[in-house]
């Protein structure tokens, strides 16, 4: 029983990333904009440990791995785009952003899964790209360029070391 509650805690985190995201689109719908970013930052410290715990723990598993992708889809892609399509002027350029954004993350996220690199990301990291959103919308700042910029970053051939 202890060692599956061990096994365990790294999805646990990882569960919480993405209902932190689940919970920061229900924010945003209903217009607490800062607690929904608060959220998303919320989501980027929890993403942070499930991975290395779960190396720690020697516990990493394809199911893990997987979990923490769609996770982060959610947290990093779905709400932010929720956020700034919730904040921004209606019009083509915000459109263009809310359904660009989310798609080349989860783009981004699919890559990585099946060419994993050691030392450096492919692209601007998902969780970075969702942080510079959830900050811009925290101080109310919302161009649609920015979201369009990111998500070209994210599928750009681009290295960016891991830190």
């Amino acid at each position: 029983m202890l060692s599956y509650i061990v096994r365990s805690i790294p999805n646990l985190f990882t569960l919480g990333n993405l209902m932190s995201g689940v919970f920061s689109i229900t924010f945003a719908m209903n217009g607490f904009y800062k607690i929904a970013s608060l959220l998303i930052f919320l989501s980027a410290f929890l993403d942070l440990f499930d991975g290395r715990l779960a190396r720690k723990l020697k516990v990493t598993n394809q199911v893990g791995v997987e979990l923490d992708s769609l996770a982060d889809v959610v947290s990093f892609g779905v709400a932010p785009a929720i956020l700034f399509h919730t904040m921004a002027e209606p019009g083509f350029l915000t459109n263009l952003a809310f359904v660009m954004y989310p798609t080349m993350g989860a783009l981004r996220l699919a890559r990585f899964n099946v060419k994993p690199t050691v030392g450096y990301f492919v692209g601007v990291p998902i969780t970075f790209a969702g942080l510079t959103m959830s900050l811009m919308m925290l101080f109310s700042f919302s161009n649609g360029l920015i979201p369009i910029l990111l998500a070209l970053l994210m599928v750009s051939p681009f290295r960016v070391m891991k830190f």
